[in-house]
């Protein structure tokens, strides 16, 4: 397993690349140490969205070395460099979300917890959010706060999700789970057209993560299997449960996209208003992946960062961290 670039996206310097064995498939992990003699300030562990891989976090990466964390990335199964559970390596297909919470849970024991220091620290996205808002729901302790983009809690353009998850069900039942989903296809998602693209309104962002899938195509994705569609909405339903809300325990700050049309920012909002130990702020004006987004936003999604992860300060009882957070939204 290796790392790839591109002479607008070159690899950070310093990266350690492993494989971790998952049930029964090979991820493909990278670590980063800042540089300098100071102590590094703790590990931040990136849980990308579904369709992603590790290329496209070198800049946030560098963004995070240069703050003094130690940083850990790594693709779910069935995407980037990470092994596939079905022979198209264009489909990401899983049977369920179980199986992405098993990778990191695969991650954090075998890289994250063995070779990283303390405190540690998620920044997620999108599906990577939701699995891990999944994980912190039972739980999960090991990230002492926790930064989530645009979480995959519902799907923006679907107007009867409850018709649409019945009908995944049934064809998964009937034994089409790993077809992908009526009128889609191999095409990778990030080789596109930037002209009516859902996710970022930066073109020179999206044209080099479009360069990384056209010098390793391997990396890319095309569109979900049926089965996977079903996982999705499993798993969001029950997110959608206020009890499972207010079981998350967890310091977590939420960051929603103004101009999301790949998830529902409102159901972002509902979610964070029964959290315990959180909130939401939205970007106005803001596409789907926000640290791809043109610099203004990424600049507001990184204050956002740091006015909350160092964990010296609780935004909910600090009026000074507060008002950082309350300025940016």
């Amino acid at each position: 397993m290796e790392l790839f670039a591109t002479p607008d996206n070159p690899v950070p310097p310093g990266a350690v690349v492993t494989q971790v064995r998952s049930a029964g498939v090979d991820l493909r992990v990278a670590r980063w140490s800042p540089r300098g003699r100071k102590p590094p300030r703790g590990t931040v562990c990136i849980l990308q969205g579904r369709a992603e891989f590790i290329e496209k976090y070198y800049e946030t990466i560098g963004n995070l070395l240069n703050r003094g964390f130690v940083v850990v990335a790594f693709d779910w199964r069935g995407q980037g460099g990470s092994g596939r559970e079905v022979g198209n390596p264009r489909k990401g297909h899983v049977a369920s979300f179980n199986r992405y919470r098993r990778d990191l849970d695969a991650v954090l024991a075998e890289v994250v917890v063995r070779d990283c220091p303390t405190p540690y620290f998620a920044l997620a996205h999108s599906m990577g959010g939701a699995i891990l808002l999944d994980c912190l729901a039972d739980g999960e302790t090991r990230f002492q706060r926790s930064v989530i983009s645009a979480p995959m809690l519902a799907v923006a353009t679907v107007q009867r999700p409850r018709l649409v998850r019945s009908l995944a069900e049934g064809l998964s039942a009937l034994g089409f789970a790993r077809l992908f989903v009526p009128g889609g296809g191999a095409t990778a998602i990030s080789t596109r057209p930037f002209l009516g693209n859902r996710l970022t309104s930066d073109p020179v962002r999206y044209a080099r993560n479009a360069a990384i899938t056209a010098a390793a195509p391997q990396l890319g994705l095309g569109d979900p299997t049926i089965g996977w569609v079903r996982a999705a909405y499993r798993v969001m339903a029950r997110l959608a449960r206020r009890q499972t809300v207010e079981a998350i325990k967890a310091q977590v700050l939420v960051i929603a996209a103004g101009a999301d049309t790949v998830v529902s920012t409102p159901a972002i909002e509902r979610f964070a208003l029964h959290l315990k130990s959180g909130r939401a702020i939205v970007l106005p004006g803001a596409r789907h992946e926000l640290l791809m987004e043109r610099d203004d936003i990424r600049e507001a999604v990184l204050a956002a960062f740091d006015a909350f992860v160092p964990g010296t300060e609780d935004p909910s009882q600090s009026p000074q961290a507060d008002s950082r957070l309350s300025a940016i939204a």
